[in-house]
């Protein structure tokens, strides 16, 4: 156990002093919040009179951004309401940053920074970039941009039959895909960003155009071995849009029969004070540590 102990604590102080090196500050936000989140992909968990248990400091810290808090770190403890397995547990270790002045582009490097510096000296990953509906093509022989949501579930029922029952949303079925066929294969022997993902799937990420004028959500997703280790945002700085997607979250967990979540309304406050161009990205720590011990289970390295 002493070893165990070790291990982690010198994984955590080589995070710190990464960040040191670059003057970025950590602070330390609460973990109750009165909002849960509007996501349907997340569950908050409520502790009751009290709120709710944070599935990422996101919020806290993006209303110090706004307050002119400069780039700024956190590693927190996180609540998700899934179930426990290989991957995951209910209660993990979040790595979450912000850069001033940066975009998602940027940030990719400075997370391919940090994930080598924190992997064993012997081991240097080359770097991968995928846009999402590259892979699509790549994969599933589909092209995002012209196929319909027939053309969709057709793929989804060769993969998973009773997924014509399911009356699933075109995200749900492009997550269906993306899970079974895709993911598997991302980050084998690299560092695979993938970015450029359907506007849809922004959460609190800009809107951009890529190379060939196609709107795309500004936001990445790292994979090492099939994992997905961290996401990241160029971050949407417009209350008015923000509050337009919590509320078509609300709907859509309504029509997938959940109950809609309160919007955090400090958080938008947050943003009507003016949140500075920024990109932030979370990581999870537990993952990569697991990763780069060389275990299989999550529960190998949590204290």
């Amino acid at each position: 156990m002493r070893e165990k102990i070790a291990a982690r604590a010198q994984f955590l102080t080589s995070i710190r002093q990464f960040f040191a090196q670059k003057n970025v500050l950590e602070v330390d936000t609460a973990l109750l919040s009165p909002a849960g989140v509007t996501d349907i992909n997340l569950r908050s968990l409520a502790v009751e009179d009290l709120g709710y248990l944070i599935t990422s400091p996101e919020y806290a810290m993006k209303a110090l951004l706004a307050d002119g808090g400069g780039d700024i770190y956190q590693l927190s403890h996180v609540f998700r309401g899934d179930e426990n397995g290989r991957k995951h547990r209910r209660e993990f270790t979040l790595l979450e940053w912000y850069r001033l002045g940066w975009t998602h582009q940027q940030l990719i490097h400075e997370v391919s920074e940090l994930v080598q510096t924190l992997f064993p000296k012997t081991e240097k990953f080359p770097v991968k970039i995928s846009p999402y509906a590259d892979l699509f093509q790549e994969y599933l022989d589909l092209d995002l941009f012209s196929a319909d949501d027939a053309l969709i579930l057709q793929k989804c029922v060769a993969i998973v039959p009773e997924s014509r029952q399911w009356q699933l949303s075109r995200d749900g079925m492009l997550d269906l895909l993306f899970t079974h066929r895709i993911e598997p294969n991302l980050g084998a022997n690299c560092l695979q960003f993938v970015c450029e993902y359907p506007p849809s799937q922004a959460a609190l990420a800009r809107i951009m155009q890529n190379k060939q004028g196609h709107n795309v959500a500004a936001r990445f997703e790292l994979y090492i071995d099939g994992i997905e280790l961290c996401n990241g945002f160029w971050e949407l700085a417009n209350a008015k849009e923000q509050r337009h997607r919590f509320e078509l979250d609300n709907q859509e967990r309504l029509a997938a029969g959940l109950k809609p979540m309160p919007i955090d309304e400090a958080f938008l406050s947050a943003l009507e004070r003016g949140l500075p161009d920024c990109a932030g990205v979370a990581l999870g720590v537990d993952r990569l540590f697991m990763l780069a011990q060389g275990k299989n289970h999550i529960a190998e390295v949590i204290l």
